[in-house]
């Protein structure tokens, strides 16, 4: 499934200094990696410790939090590592349709952690454990039932995933970004390519929060369709929209090495128009004054992204080519 298009750009001036990149690596990538790795193994932990939905709910949302950090960074590792960690959109309901297959024939893979991971994307990660442990159709399993070796197969696998993620970042990519321009390194030619790579990164996660988490379940003026919106069975389509705008915020000031007030006031206001939002799964927008809501939070996404292109983009020469939101 492709999340992220390549924005194409061109440099009419001089790029930035490999220490930039460094700076991004060093204080917003690798510890946000870090993060998640931790939180994604103390879920692993407390699934051992009781596989009930409701007690899985913490450590979940805590594995989810510090995703959101990082999680839409789609370059090196990630660009694929990424896909079975948060299989969304899922448009043609593969996770439901995977779930209640391994539920209804009691697939033995799940006693298996090592096969778990040939399971279809649609039954692994994030997504798949939300599913599991909100969904009322799948969430009222008992200790010792099918449904609890399932919750305890897919946070293994997640903890697997993230500690590979982060492995795959720290012994290799990470070192190829910083090596940019370097005789050996075939990726990145210059040190304006690894930094261009990252304001890219940026400007998607963007376009994806302002076209996918709220464009989404917004649906048609006359056709809203709530049900699409980002983990909305949790209640967390909208603090999903927010923490991954002010991820994108945060790499964007390490990124620059020079003060970016306009996007800092832009990020203001996608909180205030956040804070304006009465129903986090976005199942109000049905209601006039729900979709008016989400549409000024929409706008207000799409502010951040303009004001980094002036304060970052425009600033360094980088131009944007053709739209980067082509994805399905």
């Amino acid at each position: 499934m492709k999340r992220f298009g390549a924005i194409a750009l061109s440099v009419c001036l001089a790029g930035p200094a490999s220490a930039d990149v460094d700076a991004a690596l060093d204080r917003h990538i690798l510890p946000g990696l870090d993060a998640f790795a931790d939180a994604a193994a103390k879920l692993e932990r407390e699934t051992a410790e009781d596989c009930r939905a409701e007690a899985l709910r913490p450590a979940w949302n805590a594995a989810f939090d510090a995703w959101t950090q990082i999680g839409d960074l789609r370059i090196g590792p990630s660009e694929t590592g990424a896909l079975s960690i948060a299989f969304w959109p899922d448009a043609r309901g593969f996770t439901p349709r995977t779930l209640s297959r391994l539920v209804a024939e009691s697939d033995p893979i799940v006693f298996d952690p090592a096969a778990y991971s040939d399971v279809s994307i649609a039954a692994r990660g994030l997504y798949a454990l939300e599913m599991l442990i909100h969904d009322p159709a799948f969430a009222d399993y008992g200790r010792d039932s099918y449904g609890c070796a399932l919750a305890r197969a897919i946070s293994s696998d997640l903890a697997g995933q993230a500690a590979r993620l982060e492995q795959a970042w720290e012994e290799a990519f990470a070192e190829t970004l910083r090596t940019a321009g370097a005789p050996d390194n075939a990726i990145y030619l210059d040190e304006d390519e690894a930094f261009r790579a990252l304001y890219t990164q940026i400007l998607s996660s963007l376009d994806f929060t302002a076209e996918q988490r709220l464009g989404r379940p917004m649906g048609e003026f006359d056709r809203p369709r709530p049900t699409r919106a980002e983990a909305w069975r949790s209640g967390r389509s909208l603090r999903n929209a927010v923490l991954a705008v002010d991820a994108a915020h945060a790499l964007a000031k390490v990124l620059a090495d020079w003060p970016l007030p306009e996007t800092d006031a832009a990020v203001a206001r996608v909180h205030e128009a956040a804070a304006h939002i009465d129903d986090p799964s976005f199942q109000d927008l049905t209601n006039p004054q729900g979709r008016l809501r989400a549409e000024v939070l929409q706008q207000a996404v799409r502010g951040v992204r303009a004001s980094l292109e002036t304060e970052t983009g425009a600033r360094l020469g980088i131009t944007p080519g053709f739209n980067s939101r082509d994805g399905d």
